[in-house]
């Protein structure tokens, strides 16, 4: 196949993409140099929050790379507008995105204020869809403890559901599970589409046969769903087995913390670098990988599936992915211990790699996913 002109492309980022601590930043970094690699010109905008600094990373696959302040809750008042896409406005980005005529890929519905504005009217404008945003901020309000937080979930779902319902100027999507493309279609029918998995850095499958020692829950410790996530599993799962377990990620709450603290069994390893932690997941024997929101995909499974033995999921984690048969499913804290007792003795075999490579090479080859939505943008473009 002749490959497609040079394009320029706007790429509005809802963070800085670098570095690689967290699934987000993961995706759209890779989706930013696998686009580049594929004939994108990238002017990239990014919204700069939690002490995140400029990345002279980014300049390599940039032509252009822009930095904006997100706006504090005070400066997004009244709140009209969810406050994931208000704080994410600035008119120095306006006025960049109306001086280079090119397409503009917003990540996610974050970044997506100035969608319907005039003076962009007649721009291509695709976004990237990391969750159904309005039923994810519903499942954080119902979880909340603190009722002003679970007062602001509930009020964010309630604003982004409306925006959701009101995307008639976006032209093209770039859903990231299976359901969450049916949600938009059925909204939106004569817009354009690509299932579009995460983006990450595999080229191949580098999982090691044989058996490790350990057992290992990976993510944000810090973000709410993974601190709920790591305490059920601490106190539920790993304190009733007799396994060496280890805990990893950043930004760990004090009541993550504490949990791993409480069984004599458990690990507890804070801020690994990239390459500390492909290596924590290579070794370790099982990895557990849980939701209780079946929202989105997680990017960390995709790391554990290219890297890591065995990956006992639950349900949830695999809705809507196609990769139920790489994984052993339990969604009990009894079967989760049942299963990870058996898989500590379960040998991973070449037979194993050869089977997930199948799997993996029909949905999640990036670069492949790079070309889909070059593809998609090219006849607007030229």
């Amino acid at each position: 196949m002749m490959p497609y002109p040079k394009i320029k492309l706007h790429i509005v980022a809802l963070d800085i993409p670098y570095p690689l601590d967290y699934g987000a930043a993961i995706d759209m970094y890779y989706r930013i140099r696998y686009l580049q690699a594929a004939g994108a010109e990238i002017y990239l905008h990014c919204f700069q929050y939690h002490g995140r600094q400029a990345s002279t990373e980014l300049n390599k696959w940039c032509k252009e790379v822009y930095y904006y302040p997100r706006k504090s809750m005070l400066k997004s008042l009244p709140i009209s507008i969810p406050y994931t896409i208000y704080s994410r406005r600035d008119d120095l980005l306006l006025k960049r995105l109306q001086e280079v005529d090119a397409p503009i890929l917003f990540e996610g519905v974050h970044t997506s204020y100035y969608k319907s504005h005039p003076s962009l009217k007649n721009r291509i404008k695709v976004i990237r869809n990391h969750n159904i945003e309005h039923d994810y901020f519903r499942q954080l309000g119902q979880k909340a403890k603190n009722p002003i937080k679970k007062l602001f979930y509930m009020n964010e779902s309630r604003l982004l559901k409306k925006y959701e319902y009101n995307m008639q100027d976006i032209q093209a999507f770039l859903p990231i599970t299976t359901s969450d493309y049916s949600f938009f279609k059925q909204l939106y029918p004569d817009a354009k589409y690509s299932l579009t998995p995460p983006f990450h850095s595999f080229k191949e499958v580098s999982s090691l046969p044989g058996i490790g020692s350990y057992c290992l829950f990976h993510g944000n410790l810090g973000h709410p769903e993974n601190i709920e996530v790591a305490i059920y599993i601490v106190k539920e799962v790993f304190s009733g087995i007799d396994v060496p377990v280890i805990i990893a990620g950043r930004d760990p709450s004090p009541l993550v913390i504490e949990a791993c603290a409480s069984i004599s069994n458990c690990k507890l390893v804070v801020h690994p670098s990239t390459e500390d932690m492909e290596e924590l997941i290579k070794e370790a024997q099982v990895q557990v990988m849980l939701t209780f929101q079946p929202t989105g995909m997680k990017t960390k499974l995709l790391l554990s599936l290219f890297c890591g033995r065995h990956i006992l999921a639950n349900e949830p984690m695999l809705y809507s992915t196609g990769l139920e048969s790489t994984c052993t499913i339990a969604n009990t804290s009894q079967q989760m211990q049942k299963r990870i007792i058996e898989l500590m003795s379960t040998p991973f075999t070449q037979a194993d790699i050869d089977a997930r490579i199948v799997q993996l090479r029909k949905y999640y080859d990036t670069a492949t996913n790079a070309a889909h939505i070059i593809k998609l943008l090219q006849p607007i473009s030229l």
